[in-house]
């Protein structure tokens, strides 16, 4: 990484948390297209830690060298992977990244970036998940402004289920050409504040109609 000269350059660390990627229709293609680049690191959490026994000091190194956080994963019952929630539990200590002397993630960018089953009819009040994708993300996002990091919304390929080999491409190259903007610096970042998913900032949500959501998978 210190042979990253480009001053708009952004590092981006990509925190993936899927227990069962081996049956991964969406997530798997998602990885396809993260860019191969010296400013993008990409960090399977359970691959590293199968028996959740996380390396604290390792995971604080990891953050400090990057500017742009990722949290990749599907969206299991309107959250995350359990591995996920042990990372921030173990992670953003009090006096480090949070509260009387916590200000080691000071403005860092942070978002989820998630798939689901249901479309983005099925996340709505009149839809049969009550609450927003934004609702849901309300905890990542107070983590986050606790932690002095700036949230953005989330990148979210909906619909999942019902998304053919076409539309998978289709979301897993828009993924990868978000990755490539936010690393180069091209990335507008008060474009995506207004938005409610960075997908608009690139194209659309999908809107393939309802599905049991498990994730997306």
């Amino acid at each position: 990484m210190d042979a990253i000269e480009n001053q708009n350059m952004r590092r981006i660390l990509i925190l993936f948390a899927h227990p069962r990627l081996e049956n991964s229709r969406i997530n798997r293609q998602l990885l396809v297209r993260i860019p191969a680049a010296e400013n993008v690191t990409f960090h399977d959490l359970y691959e590293n830690y199968p028996d959740f026994d996380i390396d604290v000091e390792h995971e604080k190194e990891l953050l400090l060298r990057h500017d742009v956080i990722i949290w990749q994963h599907p969206f299991y019952w309107y959250s995350s992977p359990p591995i996920l929630k042990q990372w921030i539990d173990m992670v953003l200590e009090y006096g480090w990244a949070y509260g009387t002397g916590g200000n080691r993630l000071k403005g860092k960018s942070i978002f989820n970036a998630i798939t689901t089953g249901g479309d983005a009819q099925a996340y709505c009040p009149e839809g049969y998940n009550c609450f927003t994708v934004t609702d849901f993300m309300r905890p990542f996002e107070q983590t986050a402004r606790l932690c002095l990091m700036d949230y953005l919304p989330p990148f979210a390929v909906m619909g999942t289920h019902r998304m053919s080999a076409d539309q998978i491409l289709e979301a897993a190259t828009e993924y990868g050409k978000l990755i490539e903007s936010i690393g180069n610096g091209e990335f507008d970042i008060e474009k995506a504040r207004g938005a409610t998913y960075l997908n608009e900032v690139n194209g659309e949500v999908g809107k393939r109609g309802k599905g049991k959501d498990d994730g997306g998978f």
